[in-house]
């Protein structure tokens, strides 16, 4: 039990974030045993087919869960964003670390803001969530399917495959590279992934508690909140379904967004209440978007 072995993708954000864990168990067990263990996953091996084509649930974190549940690692530090709402039978979320900034940015050399892009201007982005938000305020965009890594994405943009990207700031500043981000994108243009900017630390079940240490119960609330938002919703990071909430107290404010892969309509809902009822509150607001017919919209978008 003095040992860590810590289960993480292999892309170079993954792995400054399992470096960033291993710290903390060292500062906390000092005497510990604590590697990293890189692993490769399904989201990783298949860099040209758009996520939602891959097929599954969990692209990023299948192959990690499975080294936990054959004891080939203790802990799995997943972004939380790509974590399922659903867990495997004997794996649970023993800590959230305190959350990054969740907001998306906007990445571009030929332009200020999203409003100064050219009429046309390509934007690349992998993710559906984006596309539909950045298509609805913007029409006349050109969004460009782009995935790989932060550094990847960023050599595109400088070689003029692109003209801007939108990018999470969580991760650009995990990376040292804050500095690359052109202009914060706000909600109301372009909601952030469920849990983006939050960490999971996901172990075996009866191994939960020597990593609370790590918990940051504010962070885990607004996780929380938006993670039943999204399950109520019965969606994923394949499609295009955003949440924010953000905890002051005891108290816990939730805006959650459906959107069509068009961006042509978008269903949008604030919530307020108890941090207490954090999962409640993700549920009734996914609710309300249900009855004002966002279903529709989400059976349209799965694959």
């Amino acid at each position: 039990m003095n040992r860590f072995r810590i289960g993480t993708r292999r892309s170079p954000l993954a792995l400054v974030q399992a470096e960033w864990v291993q710290d903390r168990i060292r500062e906390h067990h000092p005497q510990a045993e604590v590697e990293i263990v890189p692993i490769r996953t399904s989201g990783d091996r298949f860099q040209d087919v758009p996520i939602e084509r891959i097929g599954t649930k969990g692209v990023f974190i299948k192959e990690i869960e499975e080294a936990l549940l054959r004891d080939h690692i203790d802990v799995a530090v997943h972004s939380m964003k790509d974590l399922p709402t659903e867990l495997p039978e004997g794996l649970a979320v023993a800590a959230v670390p305190e959350r990054e900034d969740p907001a998306d940015v906007l990445v571009s050399r030929v332009a200020e803001s999203l409003d100064a892009l050219p009429p046309g201007a390509r934007i690349g982005t992998g993710s559906l969530r984006r596309r539909a938000q950045l298509l609805h305020y913007r029409p006349d965009l050109a969004v460009v399917p782009i995935r790989g890594n932060v550094d990847t994405r960023i050599a595109k943009l400088a070689r003029g495959e692109v003209d801007a990207l939108v990018l999470a700031l969580a991760g650009l500043k995990r990376l040292g590279r804050a500095y690359e981000a052109t202009q914060p994108l706000p909600p109301e243009t372009c909601m952030s992934a469920v849990a983006q900017g939050a960490l999971g630390l996901e172990t075996r079940s009866g191994e939960v508690e020597r990593l609370r240490f790590l918990d940051h119960e504010p962070s885990a609330l607004a996780v929380a909140a938006e993670r039943a938002f999204l399950a109520r919703l019965e969606g994923g990071c394949q499609v295009p379904v955003g949440a924010r909430a953000v905890v002051h107290g005891d108290r816990l404010a939730l805006a959650g967004m459906v959107a069509e892969v068009s961006g042509r309509q978008v269903f949008r809902g604030e919530l307020s209440g108890a941090s207490a009822d954090a999962a409640s509150l993700g549920t009734r607001l996914a609710e309300r978007l249900l009855a004002e017919g966002a279903g529709a919209v989400l059976r349209e978008a799965r694959p």
